[in-house]
């Protein structure tokens, strides 16, 4: 059975490691796979090519998550690029404040593919597991 082709997810992340186990998990479930490494690259990812996607760490040099979905959200609307916010941060204000930002959904680390894959379930970046 082919894989249905998801789009673009553009992965955000500093750390490289992070970034290569989540392209893994994406590209498995049909996402095609670009990377940044900080705020600031993956606003200028988003301005070359719109993805679909973007799975976004809070915590990064240059430019943070959070500065990058509000550069994103003043410049390219509230829907486009469905933002999953990456982090380490269980406070729930602060989880909150990234929702309020435009944020679709959020994911703590570290996250496995079936966390993963829920999350974008959930705000229909991928179809209902069909049992």
């Amino acid at each position: 059975m082919a894989m249905v082709d998801q789009g673009t997810c553009l992965v955000v992340d500093d750390s490289r490691v992070v970034r290569k186990a989540a392209r893994r998990m994406l590209e498995k479930n049909g996402f095609t796979v670009k990377e940044a490494g900080d705020g600031a690259e993956a606003l200028a990812a988003c301005r070359a090519e719109m993805p679909r996607a973007v799975l976004l760490d809070w915590n990064m040099p240059v430019m943070d998550g959070m500065e990058f979905l509000k550069a994103a959200r003043a410049e390219f609307g509230p829907d486009h690029p469905v933002v999953v916010l990456c982090t380490t941060e269980s406070e729930l204000s602060r989880i909150l404040a990234a929702l309020e930002a435009g944020a679709q959904e959020y994911v703590m680390k570290p996250f496995d593919e079936e966390i993963l894959v829920d999350k974008f379930t959930q705000v229909g970046l991928l179809p209902e597991a069909t049992a």
